[in-house]
């Protein structure tokens, strides 16, 4: 009964707030993106527990926050400690702690403790917990599209990524996914708002930097790809507002180095704070991370399809040289002969749908190429790029790439979208 009731409220709640959170055009949009992703909700847990039998949402939810659950209704002051700490050690909460599977890795544990703190409302509710974290990836992908649709008004299909399956069903429960999704929408809605829009108070920032620091101590690669993307954005946005070319030819190479270096040293900053994404060390964390997915932990849970780029030996011209490939499986692949079953089924023709979108834009449209006359649709493209080829060549597996690539959907359909107004 909990989880109708607070599917009610939030439907409530959701008309309340949409004549603030919409215009006309893409007020019709609003009840259904949200309704779309209580349905992904709510199936990702059905077919964490019937389909694989135990998984990520499943540890998180019945071997993480139900442990500071019982540790809340035994001494409410002990479990609201174990929401509100990182990991630190604590010995007399041991008897729980002992039994939450993520409580040593911090990144892990902040998904639980979230969800610990949703329980507090859902008495410990899986489906209603679950809605919570739908609510907070909705928020930041409407945020997104809400400025993009201020950017590029009357354009068609720009609310696609809203409906997209991948996106709404990886990116809906209670995993790293469903949070780290929430906060990139609005991470790019406070950036579209600074740099496009020229709204540059006070709450674009803190939405902004609150975000970043949400991905950050989630998942680090995402701000690694997300970056030095952005600094491209830059660099193009100011070399394209200066109407002189005698003056553009001399302060390009300028423009590219303080930018460039800029880039580098907030990239490397970020990635020095993890010594799994430190710089010198991602390309055979990459190749660790193929085959522990491959034939580890990921072979294990069955059905899902391997793939293979080549062999990768840890550095980084190995990792460079499959690329085109790691970014071919992220985006076109699996392909409808490598379907395995059902949900590969699901994700091949959603594949598909881009390669043939792709190709169509390409070769019968031609206008796929308009994209780089417009600096933040070459960053779109640029992250969607990059992050395929981050995820494509250190996953190897198909079940788990199907969730690890849902942040580059949103930026590769608006490239593909908006392309024809740039």
């Amino acid at each position: 009964m909990i989880t109708p009731f607070y599917m009610a409220i939030f439907i409530g709640l959701a008309y309340v707030i949409r004549p603030y959170a919409t215009n006309p055009a893409n007020r019709k949009y609003f009840l259904p993106a949200l309704t779309i992703k209580f349905l992904g909700a709510i199936m990702l847990g059905m077919i964490y527990q019937f389909y694989y039998s135990g998984g990520d949402t499943f540890n998180y939810w019945q071997y993480g926050s139900r442990w500071i659950w019982e540790a809340f209704l035994d001494d409410p002051l002990l479990g609201l400690q174990l929401i509100f700490t990182s990991g630190e050690n604590l010995p007399e909460a041991y008897i729980y702690t002992s039994r939450i599977w993520y409580f040593g890795d911090s990144h892990s544990y902040l998904i639980v403790r979230i969800a610990a703190f949703f329980d507090l409302f859902t008495f410990h509710t899986y489906g209603a917990t679950a809605l919570f974290f739908a609510v907070f990836s909705f928020s930041g992908l409407w945020a997104m599209y809400s400025a993009l649709d201020q950017k590029y008004p009357n354009t068609r299909w720009l609310h696609l990524f809203l409906f997209i399956p991948t996106v709404f069903f990886w990116g809906s429960g209670i995993l790293k996914d469903t949070i780290t999704l929430g906060a990139l929408g609005w991470v790019t809605y406070a950036c579209i708002n600074i740099i496009e829009l020229k709204r540059r108070n006070i709450f674009q920032w803190i939405i902004g930097l609150l975000s970043a620091y949400l991905i950050f101590n989630i998942k680090i690669y995402i701000l690694i790809c997300f970056i030095p993307t952005v600094f491209i954005w830059l660099f193009l946005k100011n070399s394209h507002q200066i109407r002189n070319v005698v003056v553009r030819v001399l302060m390009l190479p300028l423009l590219f180095l303080f930018f460039g270096l800029i880039g580098y040293a907030s990239l490397n900053q970020i990635a020095s704070q993890s010594s799994k994404y430190n710089l010198d060390n991602i390309a055979k964390r990459a190749a660790i991370n193929a085959y522990d997915i491959r034939y580890g932990w990921g072979a294990r849970t069955g059905g899902d399809g391997g793939y293979d780029l080549g062999e990768l030996d840890g550095s980084w011209q190995s990792m460079v040289t499959k690329m085109p490939m790691a970014i071919n499986v992220s985006l076109f692949r699996p392909y409808l002969w490598e379907v395995r079953n059902p949900l590969m089924l699901l994700s091949a023709l959603e594949s598909s749908f881009f390669l043939g979108w792709t190709l169509w834009l390409i070769f019968w449209k031609k206008r796929f190429f308009t994209i780089f006359k417009d600096p933040f649709l070459v960053f779109c493209l640029a992250f969607a790029l990059l992050f395929a080829f981050a995820v494509g060549v250190s996953t190897f597996n198909f079940g788990s790439l199907m969730r690890y690539k849902i942040p580059l959907i949103p930026f590769y359909m608006v490239a593909l979208v908006a392309s024809k107004k740039s």
